[in-house]
């Protein structure tokens, strides 16, 4: 076997490794941008996001109107129960 045979079937397998391992190398890259993405999604779907403070002022101040409203609603039937008084 001449020497020049084998270099280049060294050569040739070095470059087939080394195209094998870029492809591996890019598909790698792309598993774990995939698993990040379904992470962030289960992260997304199992977690209950926590309310904006704005929100929950904006909340509260709506179950004190409505509290107020049902309190003027019981006094408006209150004074409807209560039978006029004869002059």
């Amino acid at each position: 076997m001449s020497g020049q045979s084998v270099s280049f079937r060294i050569t040739r397998t070095t470059e087939d490794l080394a195209q094998t391992v870029a492809a591996l190398s890019h598909r790698l890259v792309k598993l774990e941008q995939r698993l990040g993405a379904l992470e962030l999604q289960l992260e997304r779907l199992s977690g209950t996001p926590e309310p904006d403070a704005d929100e929950l002022r904006c909340l509260e101040s709506v179950e004190v109107l409505l509290a107020d409203c049902r309190a003027l609603l019981d006094q408006s039937e209150d004074a409807d129960a209560v039978p006029p008084m004869a002059a």
